[in-house]
């Protein structure tokens, strides 16, 4: 048989996601679909590549074998396409984060970068970027990269920006110019969605021993706020630089001793990237020099710990 890439690549997701279920919204397909490819590669095949459990899927002696081979000719696929791709196509740069406008910062760096050709895309979150990059979709990603994404992804940190705290004006705490994050304490996180999606949130919440608040989803920073104003013992975090019209009975103040930073990235795919990949960092890193974006004092500053990390 002549392999389909269509089939070697439902293969490899589920081998990688160890689940179909996981794997269909990898490629967003249905389960359906995903299964009916990996069943024709094995028919074609004459062998069975995969263990159906109850809980997970695991690779047959056969799957192992074909697994590497199978990378390969993905690999080669995607270099065909490329060796076809007319030279002045744009290069996609999917941005996800969109409570935090993460086009502030993508905009500024290719307003500075002459001959840009990037073609700025949304995404839903860091897995949906991590999909169409394995799919060569995209280029490169930007937004807020964290502990236990996808392995195949590589990441640089580009900019680091404070967070200051929004509450109600009613507060005690309100009447203070400058909040410490510990003060927040007193207070309740009110999160945007589910906690599970939020890791910088999250992560200074148990750093700060905050309360949380979950949302059920995410439906804007308009009805985030208007959350915030409903809560009397109610917070939000919100980037330092973000422009903001601040509701009636809702104020905004700075974090102090230590300065929450809120880390950006760029990330592409480790084993494929984009020949864009290097421009992109270059753009990057020449902007973030001329404004500071990764100044970071330990003293001063707090960052997750994997971030801080990041910085080397």
């Amino acid at each position: 048989m002549d392999p389909d890439l269509g089939q070697l690549r439902a293969f490899v997701a589920v081998a990688d996601q160890q689940h179909f279920g996981r794997a269909a919204r990898q490629l967003a397909i249905s389960q359906q679909a995903l299964s009916k490819r990996v069943a024709r590669l094995e028919d074609g095949l004459g062998v069975r590549l995969l263990d159906r459990g109850p809980a997970a899927v695991r690779l047959t002696e056969a799957g192992e074998r074909l697994l590497a081979p199978a990378r390969d000719a993905l690999a080669a696929g995607q270099a065909v396409l490329a060796a076809v791709r007319r030279p002045a196509a744009p290069a996609r740069l999917d941005v996800w984060g969109h409570l935090f406008e993460p086009l502030r910062t993508v905009r500024e760096v290719l307003a500075a970068t002459a001959g840009s050709t990037v073609e700025v895309g949304p995404a839903r979150d860091l897995d949906t970027v991590a999909a169409a990059l394995a799919r060569g979709e995209s280029a490169a990603g930007f937004g807020r990269h964290h502990a236990g994404s996808d392995g195949q992804l590589a990441h640089r940190l580009v900019r680091l920006e404070p967070v200051d705290a929004v509450l109600p004006a009613a507060h005690p705490l309100a009447r203070a110019a400058t909040l410490r994050p510990a003060d927040l304490a007193a207070l309740r996180l009110v999160l945007p969605a589910d906690p599970a999606r939020l890791d910088f949130l999250t992560r200074f919440a148990e750093r700060f021993d905050v309360p949380l608040l979950p949302g059920e989803a995410n439906l804007g920073l308009a009805h985030l706020l208007e959350r915030v104003r409903a809560v009397p013992d109610g917070c939000t975090l919100l980037p330092a630089e973000l422009p903001l019209a601040v509701p009636p009975g809702l104020v905004v103040r700075p974090l102090a001793d230590p300065v929450p930073l809120y880390a950006w990235s760029l990330v592409w795919h480790r084993e494929r990237p984009h020949p864009a990949v290097p421009a992109l960092l270059r753009a990057f890193a020449d902007r973030g020099r001329d404004r500071r974006w990764l100044e970071y004092r330990p003293g001063r500053d707090w960052l997750p710990e994997t971030d801080a990390r990041d910085l080397g």
